[in-house]
């Protein structure tokens, strides 16, 4: 379903004929006859202190969600996850590999400058940057925009990148490939523009609400890291008489009894989770409040690879095995969830999981493998393997860790030790490679198997596994250039096959997002399947 009556066929089509979108301007869907509060203020739970609020430098879901309100990128999504028009109110391709995007000549950043096709030029030569050392500047080069993978890689420098400014406000985009669906990909944060001004004259400190300078429909007003950040209406974005609140706190609460108390108390109007063990009682008590959606998540953790004894398969194929992931979905999580044998999730667009034969066989079937495995590795009740599982502070992945050690412990005579740390601390420890095994996570940035895939190439530089399959990476490089829908979908199948055979990750369960919402919270999106929300499209009814 197409809310505003979207015929972007290009979005949809890996054809070659002309593809051409144009829209009619965005507009927040208040119902007739809905009477709006006096004070239009919203407060979000967001589960962690944000990292950064740099597009070039965000990692993970509490920096995304603050970027979606503070930024704006060339399209954005409706509450369906469908791209609609962001800066750009219209593009255009022949081939799927140059595209033309034509922004609007009314969009401004919070100082009243005009944003022009310059300005995401800048952007993306930034990001790709190694002196930046963006930790997502690999998701341009799975663009597969010119240059970008020499760029990254030190061989070529950053004003060769495949995108130019025909004029202020014409932008033309240059891929090696064809890619049909590299509109869908320009939602994401990274590609979210910044202030060249800004940026140069404040250098780290220009994300300080007193240097912030944004583009989207709201921006910054404090941020007491820890404490609380606050985003105020930014009266020169272009759609801004379509913006109802008035003010966005996000609050960085990482115990989620903490944050439920929080809410039911009326300091909060939507929290970022739910304590799973209060999961039944508030669908009973609180049922008009308790909203839960399908996600497009995969929850998992990661091995090691480049670290003994994890760089052998079989150890790896054994503790995944061992893990019961009925008993997590359905009795410590119980919402909605999946388990999961496939790094992508079910939900996603276009794909067709054919399931590894362990996902078939009982979990006794399971554990006798992964015994055998084991000992084939060396291991056994004389040798017993010893390692420590790292995840980051979160009472729910605590359960989690304390579940699957205990299965480790009872099947298999594994040691484990369990560290945790906060966001911050963590993601620098994973992605140093400080680690055994950790938990982990990843939302689609956009509906399609390759943003979930293209984690486990050699060349990502969110691969925290260190994997390195010359198989895998020849396997996805041709799924990114086939123009074959079908044959994609079979690559990306050989693709989860490999996955499975060399076990970099044990895929745990799909999500589900659960939240509690106010029930005087209007515009809530129960439809987008990256849970991907903007504060924009919201707005407070009277109670």
């Amino acid at each position: 379903m197409y809310k505003n009556k979207i015929t972007q066929a290009l979005i949809l089509s890996a054809g070659l004929a002309v593809a051409t979108a144009s829209f009619s301007s965005l507009a927040a869907d208040v119902p007739a006859g809905t009477k709006l509060a006096k004070v239009q203020e919203l407060v979000r739970g967001n589960g962690a202190e944000v990292a950064s609020i740099d597009p070039a430098k965000i990692e993970g879901v509490p920096g995304s969600a603050v970027a979606r309100d503070l930024y704006e990128g060339l399209v954005t999504e409706d509450d369906y996850g469908n791209i609609v028009p962001g800066v750009a109110k219209s593009w255009e391709t022949k081939d799927n590999k140059t595209f033309v995007f034509h922004l609007r000549h009314d969009a401004k950043w919070s100082n009243g400058a005009p944003v022009t096709a310059h300005d995401f030029v800048y952007s993306w030569k930034r990001a790709v940057d190694p002196v930046t050392a963006s930790p997502y500047s690999w998701y341009i080069e799975m663009t597969t925009m010119k240059n970008a993978a020499a760029i990254i890689a030190g061989k070529k420098d950053k004003s060769t990148l495949g995108v130019k400014a025909l004029d202020d406000y014409t932008l033309q985009v240059s891929l090696t490939e064809s890619v049909p669906y590299f509109v869908k990909m320009m939602a994401h944060t990274t590609m979210e523009p910044v202030y060249k001004k800004a940026v140069e004259k404040w250098g780290e400190e220009w994300t300080k609400p007193e240097h912030f300078v944004g583009n989207g429909a709201f921006t910054l007003s404090k941020w007491v890291v820890n404490e609380r950040m606050v985003l105020v209406r930014n009266k020169n974005y272009w759609d801004n008489k379509h913006t109802v609140l008035n003010k966005v706190t996000f609050l960085p609460i990482e115990n989620q009894v903490a944050e439920m108390n929080r809410f039911l108390s009326g300091e909060l109007d939507f929290t970022d989770d739910v304590p799973l063990e209060q999961y039944r009682r508030l669908k009973k008590e609180h049922p008009q409040e308790l909203k839960v959606v399908g996600n497009l998540a995969t929850y998992y953790y990661g091995f090691n690879t480049q670290k003994k004894p994890f760089d052998n398969a079989n150890v790896r194929k054994a503790l995944s095995y061992a893990i019961d992931r009925n008993i997590i979905s359905n009795i410590i999580l119980g919402q909605g969830q999946k388990p999961a044998y496939t790094l992508t999730p079910e939900i996603t667009a276009g794909f067709h999981p054919k399931l590894p034969a362990y996902a078939k066989w009982t979990q006794k079937e399971r554990v006798e493998k992964a015994k055998e495995l084991l000992k084939k590795a060396g291991f056994d009740a004389n040798h017993p393997l010893s390692f420590t599982l790292l995840y980051n502070t979160n009472e729910n992945h605590k359960k989690i860790a304390t579940a699957i050690q205990s299965m480790w412990k009872k099947s298999l005579g594994v040691h484990v030790e369990l560290e945790n740390q906060e966001w911050k601390t963590f993601l620098d420890t994973r992605r140093d490679g400080n680690y055994d095994v950790t938990r982990a996570g990843w939302n689609g940035d956009y509906n399609e198997a390759s943003t979930f895939l293209s984690l486990m190439q050699s060349n990502n530089a969110s691969n925290d596994q260190r994997y390195k399959s010359k198989e895998y990476d020849a396997t996805m490089a041709k799924a990114l250039t086939t123009t074959s829908e079908e044959e994609r979908s079979k690559l990306y199948t050989k693709a989860e096959e490999i996955l499975a055979k060399d076990m970099p990750i044990a895929p745990i369960y799909q999500y589900v997002k659960t939240r509690l919402v106010s029930t005087h919270v209007g515009g809530y999106p129960m439809h987008n399947a990256a849970d991907n929300l903007y504060s924009k499209d919201m707005y407070i009814k009277a109670k």
